[in-house]
């Protein structure tokens, strides 16, 4: 039931990052005016991954990848390519999105201007899209 949240949220969080981003980067080129709705926007991304940071925990320790880097220990983990993803690299970089969204959250509300918030969400929030795009399971999104 958690994997399946958590596979299904994937979704949702990829399309409100993406769509984040790229108010952002819109906002930041255009040099528009920061409203009402960007900060939702922003805000809501923060949330919808801090959902799929608590589920991602759930499937991690429930995982049958877990439980077989457990009984392997992690040296024989590492050399299997596709529990490494699942154990170690997925979740690393998840993680750190999680922490560029964050960060960048805080930070774009102390910029004084408009230009300079969309600046600091286009930043941490692209770096955060690249490091989500770089390390989800697409063989399982794909099949």
């Amino acid at each position: 039931m958690i994997l399946q949240i958590h596979s299904y949220w994937a979704y949702v969080v990829l399309i409100i990052l993406t769509i984040a981003f790229f108010n952002a980067l819109l906002g930041f080129i255009k040099k528009r005016s920061y409203k009402d709705i960007d900060m939702r926007i922003s805000r809501f991304t923060l949330i919808i991954m801090h959902f799929q940071l608590i589920f991602g925990f759930g499937v991690y320790f429930i995982s049958t990848y877990y439980k077989s880097a457990k009984a392997a220990g992690m040296g024989a983990a590492m050399k299997d390519k596709t529990i490494r993803m699942f154990i170690v690299e997925h979740p690393i970089m998840m993680i750190l999105a999680i922490v560029l969204v964050t960060v960048g959250f805080v930070k774009h509300k102390k910029q004084p201007i408009s230009v300079a918030r969309f600046k600091t969400l286009s930043i941490y929030y692209g770096i955060a899209l690249l490091f989500v795009l770089s390390k989800l399971p697409w063989s399982q999104w794909l099949s």
